[in-house]
């Protein structure tokens, strides 16, 4: 399975905030998508970092109240690690457990194609062990 496969199941949305989006905006637009991280885009709309709830949280943690007067690109992360379509989900899997992250933004022909989740990686690992266990149970009720 792939990338491109869980982007064809939940579709290709993201939600993105600029470089000058306040940490409040930038809250209030994961609280609002109900989601844990943004896409930092640029004036040309290409990918300039990621912003997750965690990094707002260790700003809050070291700053306080003042962390949400700072910019989306003061607190992003800039050397972003992303995806493509073509990659399996045993690549993401990887990349995830080895950076500790949750988001990968997924890049095709240069361009954000959507961004992926542990939550989207886990529910499609599920279907398929489903499906793999319904497979098994109609070639076991065959023979």
């Amino acid at each position: 399975m792939t990338v491109a496969a869980i982007l064809a199941d939940k579709g290709h949305d993201t939600v993105t905030a600029s470089e000058s989006d306040t940490i409040a905006a930038v809250c209030r637009r994961l609280a609002e998508y109900k989601i844990g991280a943004v896409v930092i885009a640029g004036a040309d709309g290409a990918l300039s970092g990621i912003l997750s709830e965690r990094d707002i949280v260790r700003a809050c943690a070291a700053h306080g109240a003042e962390a949400l007067h700072s910019t989306a690109g003061q607190l992003m992360t800039r050397a972003v690690v992303t995806v493509t379509p073509d990659d399996t989900i045993a690549t993401v899997m990887e990349r995830m457990t080895a950076g500790r992250f949750r988001h990968l933004p997924v890049i095709k022909d240069g361009k954000l194609a959507g961004v992926i989740s542990i939550g989207d990686v886990v529910k499609h690992r599920i279907a398929q062990a489903e499906q793999e266990a319904a497979e098994m149970r109609t070639y076991i009720a065959s023979a």
